[in-house]
């Protein structure tokens, strides 16, 4: 019996793990890799501490902090199936048929983002083609740039980009932009912003990197080039959450709704950190805080029991 076991090897999951090692409690950490999300970037400049660092290094840096800590059981290469409530604790199934029984549970199993699937998107992912405004808008300044996605993500990657690129062209596959007013009118005022309407991804072009986005226009048909040097896809994020779907309660977005002073679920002794959860900002930094926040929370939750 475990008093915590772990879910997620980003830094969310990494951070609750450093602290659950550290309050000595006995911690088993699952997760298929430490690859998170911020892996495939060429540099994470926005980690608080470190002005820059590529993100494979990153990843490195994590599993090796955490791999440090004392009393600390790690499992990789396997992901969470599902988890069952048990007799006033809980059981983590596994991929590999394994399960696991323990007091309290923390899931830092992210999100992944959605795709065009469209030909050369992940060739040149980490090349040109970019999933996160907010991280690498600073890598295209003076740059021509497309953003795929006319929602809020699609507004906001463009806002992002507005002190950096020189032009931004904005795909969108229907007639209207479907994001908040507001946002829509701050865009839409920039000598920077273009809007093509009905426009659908086909593929992405380039050698090394991305040199441009074929797109079909949905009215006539007709196929047109548009030369860019990155694509910013803002179609979304899908959580990693089907494993306790019917356990905690999802929001509409299929996502963890916590209690975000603890970051503690819909049922009692289970916690919660990082892009799965409803947290309103999916950012290394804040998902790290919020996994310190879910393993001492989870310690007091262990203490008030006894």
């Amino acid at each position: 019996m475990y008093d915590v076991v772990i879910i997620g090897g980003g830094p969310g999951g990494v951070a609750a793990g450093v602290y659950s090692a550290r309050k000595q409690m006995k911690t088993l950490f699952l997760t298929e890799n430490f690859q998170s999300q911020s892996a495939v970037s060429a540099s994470i400049e926005n980690w608080i501490g470190t002005v820059t660092i590529p993100g494979f290094e990153f990843a490195q840096s994590l599993e090796k902090h955490l791999r440090a800590q004392e009393g600390i059981e790690i499992v990789t290469g396997i992901r969470a199936t599902g988890v069952t409530e048990q007799d006033g604790h809980y059981i983590v199934a596994v991929s590999d048929g394994k399960e696991y029984e323990t007091k309290t549970i923390i899931i830092a199993t992210g999100g992944r983002h959605r795709h065009l699937d469209i030909s050369g998107e992940e060739k040149f992912i980490g090349k040109g083609v970019v999933f996160c405004s907010t991280c690498d808008a600073p890598f295209f300044r003076n740059k021509n740039v497309a953003v795929v996605g006319g929602g809020n993500a699609g507004l906001e990657a463009v806002e992002d980009l507005l002190p950096y690129a020189s032009l931004i062209t904005l795909l969108i596959r229907s007639e209207i932009l479907k994001g908040d007013p507001i946002t829509q009118k701050k865009v839409l005022a920039s000598e920077k912003v273009n809007v093509l309407y009905n426009a659908v991804p086909q593929s992405i072009l380039g050698e090394t990197s991305v040199a441009g986005v074929v797109y079909k226009d949905a009215v006539t048909s007709e196929e047109k080039v548009l030369e860019v040097n990155g694509v910013f896809v803002e179609i979304g994020m899908i959580p990693n959450t089907e494993f306790v779907k019917g356990l905690v309660t999802l929001n509409e977005r299929e996502e963890i709704v916590l209690d975000h002073r603890t970051k503690e679920t819909s049922k009692p002794g289970i916690f919660a950190t990082g892009d799965a959860t409803d947290a309103p900002y999916k950012q290394n930094n804040i998902s790290a805080g919020d996994g310190v926040v879910a393993a001492l929370s989870a310690y007091d939750y262990l203490r008030k029991r006894k």
